[in-house]
């Protein structure tokens, strides 16, 4: 008798332990979700060359002429919004003896340049005269603009004066763009 309860206890065992297990159900077989973005204004910018050489070409003491490229990308508010790139002289040149930003030798030696602006964004207009103390305008952006995934181009068209009371040497500068967006 005891041989028989211990084989019907470990065939029991044995049906308990590979019985099925059934398992409930707490929800449907589906289900979704709501997926939300908010898009706000964005910018920003590539300068497309990082040193430009200005130089002269022609006679003597023509102006020391060069061009900066840049790429923007831009996106801003339908009502209300607007942007903007600005440049401004972070580094005057150096060493002392040439070309000055802040304390040019004559009131001709300032740096200066022109903007060229592609869509979306406004160009600034005439000769732009750059400045170590404040940002100047390059291009201004509407209400409701955007560039194109590729971005839209602009540039610099430099011009310095190429005073003759300048000692020679080489002299850098360094110009920080800023692009902004609301």
């Amino acid at each position: 008798m005891k041989k028989t309860l211990g084989i019907i206890s470990l065939l029991a065992l044995g049906l308990l332990l590979t019985a099925p297990r059934a398992q409930a159900q707490t929800g449907a077989p589906t289900g979704t979700t709501t997926v939300s973005v908010t898009i706000g204004p964005q910018a920003g910018l590539t300068v497309t060359n990082s040193s430009t050489p200005l130089a002269a070409s022609g006679s003597n003491f023509n102006l020391f002429t060069g061009t900066t490229g840049l790429t923007y990308f831009v996106r801003t508010t339908t009502t209300g919004g607007g942007g903007s790139i600005t440049l401004k002289v972070t580094s005057d040149f150096s060493p002392t003896g040439g070309p000055s930003v802040a304390s040019p030798l004559a009131p001709g030696d300032a740096l200066t340049y022109t903007c060229t602006v592609a869509s979306p964004g406004t160009a600034c207009t005439g000769t732009q005269t750059a400045s170590t103390s404040s940002q100047t305008n390059l291009a201004s952006f509407g209400t409701n603009v955007h560039t194109g995934t590729g971005g839209s181009t602009a540039s610099v068209g430099w011009s310095l004066a190429n005073d003759p009371n300048y000692k020679t040497g080489t002299y850098n500068s360094t110009v920080t763009f800023t692009i902004s967006a609301s």
